[in-house]
């Protein structure tokens, strides 16, 4: 892992003790993507930004380490992380009116336990040769016979495919959630495997027409000089659901309970959500910023609009049990 961010620590480092201008993060967004926001962060108010980078056992860690935890701040991404955090029972509410005015009501805990940074869409990557503009137009395409043996896609249970199944069990009930799942394995050019860009080299490489995944994976497969080609190969598709809007997952914060930067923390979280971060964080990742007023990187705004689905992201996240059920049940990935 490379060590990019303004302060990368380990854990060992974080358990020291906390100092009046400093603020500690733990995160689950790989460290080069955060790095823009604590450099602009520390050069605005000459806080100090430490981070520790944690793959996987956020939850545990935090478990573990109880009030004696030095983070003050969480970040990650998907809704169903966000309130794993918060169910855990490792939050606090915040109160502010920055807060308020920088970031939607859809996109915060209404107990005020997080706060969306950015969005992003679940969309389809549709190959330029072999698969015609307007073919595909909603989720429930992909469960139509005429996509047999043609779809590429990394594990069901992943937690943006798990957050799309969620979606649909909304949509479709569970019974129509499940269909719609078998519906998409019987098109499945192949067994689920890989991550989202891995998908869409298997389209440049013919093994598959369409794949689903996060708009930000063009931004960054553009930025690399081995996939261009890759995604020269595909076309960006907004679909919706029959009866709503496109699928959106967010990157979020929030605020630990036993925060020893309390105040710091408080003030990192407003200007997260503030414009001039906003468009620094969502250029980086190539993501969509939320504060009214802000735009999205021109290179993101070459990908088309779309209407975001209104389903509450609290449901997502409370459909997510449901959600694993099924995609077991189908055996998405067997």
């Amino acid at each position: 892992m490379r060590r990019t961010l303004t302060t990368l620590i380990a854990a060992s480092t974080l358990a020291a003790p906390a100092f009046a201008d400093e603020v500690n993060i733990y995160s689950y967004r790989q460290p080069e993507l955060i790095k823009p926001l604590t450099d602009a962060f520390t050069a605005q108010t000459g806080v100090k930004v430490n981070v520790a980078f944690l793959a996987k056992g956020m939850i545990e860690r935090l478990a573990a380490e109880g009030d004696r935890s030095p983070a003050d701040l969480v970040f990650t991404v998907d809704i169903a992380r966000l309130s794993a955090v918060v169910e855990g029972g490792f939050t606090a509410p915040v109160e502010s009116v920055v807060l308020d005015a920088n970031v939607p009501e859809n996109l915060r805990d209404p107990d005020r336990h997080w706060f969306g940074l950015t969005t992003r869409a679940r969309i389809i990557y549709a190959s330029k040769e072999r698969v015609a503009d307007g073919e595909v137009t909603t989720y429930e395409d992909l469960a139509s016979p005429k996509w047999e043996g043609r779809i590429c896609t990394r594990s069901g249970t992943n937690a943006y495919n798990v957050a799309l199944t969620s979606a649909v069990i909304e949509h479709k009930g569970m019974e129509g959630a499940k269909t719609w799942l078998q519906g998409v394995k019987n098109n499945l050019a192949r067994k689920p495997q890989g991550n989202d860009r891995a998908q869409v080299k298997a389209i440049w490489s013919g093994q598959c027409d369409i794949s689903v995944g996060n708009t930000y994976y063009m931004g960054q497969m553009l930025a690399d000089e081995e996939q261009q080609e890759w995604a020269d190969s595909v076309r960006i598709v907004f679909p919706t659901f029959e009866d709503g809007g496109t699928h959106v997952n967010v990157s979020g914060v929030a605020l630990i309970k036993s925060a020893p930067n309390k105040n710091n923390a408080i003030k990192m979280m407003e200007f997260l959500t503030s414009p001039k971060a906003q468009e620094i964080y969502a250029a980086a990742n190539f993501e969509y910023p939320i504060a009214p007023g802000t735009q999205a990187d021109p290179l993101v705004q070459s990908w088309g609009t779309f209407t975001a689905d209104n389903v509450n992201l609290m449901t997502l996240a409370a459909n997510r049990p449901a959600a694993l059920k099924l995609i077991e049940e189908v055996d998405f990935d067997g």
